[in-house]
């Protein structure tokens, strides 16, 4: 039995503490925190009377994380907090000892770029404090990291391609609004496209490559490379990898809504002066916006999110797919939220549970796929996330 805290209590964060309270025969003690105590109430007010504990925590600072993780002696940290933040909580957990988990890259607050590098870094403090950090147990990154270590455990003695394959039709009836974060959504929407080949990573211009998908159980949608992190670690740990790419689902009024945006600076992540006030654009812009935390009861539609992977199997050639469809109501029904959250949330919750029962458990820094598979898969299906896998031509 281990006590968990988690960091953040946005959309993401409303669906861990709801699946961290289903799977209490792990997680004994369950604490909720955020710089907002309001928002750990609310979430709080949705579940059974002392099924969690809050507080407020300020994860920027990383003295004062630490302190709140030794006041209730954590094992383990969920941090579905800002990217920004993924620094200071695992500093803070180093100097606490406990365990970690996070759902997306280090994002750097003044440059519109993720990676892994500076959390990389780390790995040797961990080792040596004998703790563990597990990067990127959300759904991409996270699920289609395992995917990608499912098949090729079971389906390929090499893989040569991998096709990322995010979709969300789902729709909230808002003109414009964004299912997770505004300011890191957008961050990463607009920034340049790369996808890795024969060694090297190629540069597009945003949403300069496009293609058609028939996504199962939502049809033909187009879809746009983007560079996405999970990318960053499987060029590293999959064997024989030749290409990987990520495309990502938008519609016409979405882009339309982001090129007008962009055109008139909203989207800029550097000071400006507004009658005699320092804001950011993006930051202002977030404000305006929905918050993507309300959009779960008026959201309908479905997401499908998975992998093609091509490559050999015994000298022939062979391709499939493998992906997960997620209900926007049905996800809202259980937990209070929409897809985009829960598809998120229910991985971190799968992570951590695995990591306190010792079935991946090993101190430094990892990736998902550098795990068995076989664990992650058989919890998807029990915890709401059933996946289905086909094999296809070509």
């Amino acid at each position: 039995m281990s006590t968990v805290l988690i960091i953040g209590a946005g959309g993401v964060g409303r669906v861990v503490a709801h699946k961290c309270v289903m799977n209490a025969d792990v997680f004994s003690k369950i604490v909720l925190a955020s710089r907002r105590i309001e928002s750990c109430r609310a979430i709080e007010s949705e579940l059974p009377d002392g099924a969690i504990e809050i507080a407020q925590v300020d994860a920027d600072d990383t003295v004062e994380t630490a302190r709140l993780i030794e006041s209730i002696g954590a094992d383990i940290v969920i941090n579905v907090a800002l990217p920004y933040q993924d620094l200071t909580i695992m500093e803070a957990c180093l100097k606490s000892g406990a365990h970690y988990l996070d759902t997306a890259n280090y994002e750097h607050p003044d440059e519109a770029k993720f990676e892994y590098k500076e959390q990389w870094a780390k790995d040797q403090a961990f080792k040596d404090a004998n703790l563990m950090a597990l990067l990127g147990s959300g759904f991409d990154p996270g699920v289609t990291n395992v995917f990608c270590a499912y098949a090729q455990k079971h389906y390929f003695d090499e893989i040569h391609t991998i096709d990322i394959l995010d979709c969300n039709d789902g729709d909230h009836g808002y003109a414009f609004a964004t299912n997770f974060n505004p300011e890191i959504n957008l961050r990463e929407v607009s920034s340049k496209g790369r996808y890795w080949e024969d060694g090297k990573w190629i540069e597009t211009d945003p949403m300069e490559i496009k293609m058609v998908w028939d996504y199962p159980e939502v049809g033909e949608r187009e879809s746009y490379l983007l560079y996405h992190e999970e990318m960053e670690s499987l060029v590293k740990h999959i064997k024989g990898l030749k290409r990987i790419r990520f495309f990502m689902t938008f519609g016409e009024s979405y882009l339309t809504h982001m090129k007008c945006l962009e055109n008139v600076g909203m989207l800029g992540i550097e000071e400006v002066e507004h009658n005699g006030q320092k804001i950011v654009p993006m930051q202002f812009l977030k404000t305006l916006l929905p918050d993507p935390s309300t959009l779960g009861e008026r959201t309908v539609g479905k997401t499908n999110i998975g992998i093609v992977a091509s490559g050999m199997k015994d000298n022939k050639p062979k391709k499939i797919y493998i992906y997960q469809v997620s209900d926007h109501k049905r996800c809202y029904d259980e937990v209070r939220s929409q897809a985009v959250s829960y598809t998120t949330g229910v991985p971190a919750v799968i992570g951590a549970r695995l990591m306190c029962e010792g079935a991946w458990m090993k101190s430094g820094v990892w990736n998902m796929e550098q795990f068995d598979p076989d664990p992650f898969m058989r919890e998807l299906n029990r915890q709401g996330l059933a996946w289905v896998l086909k094999e296809l031509e070509g």
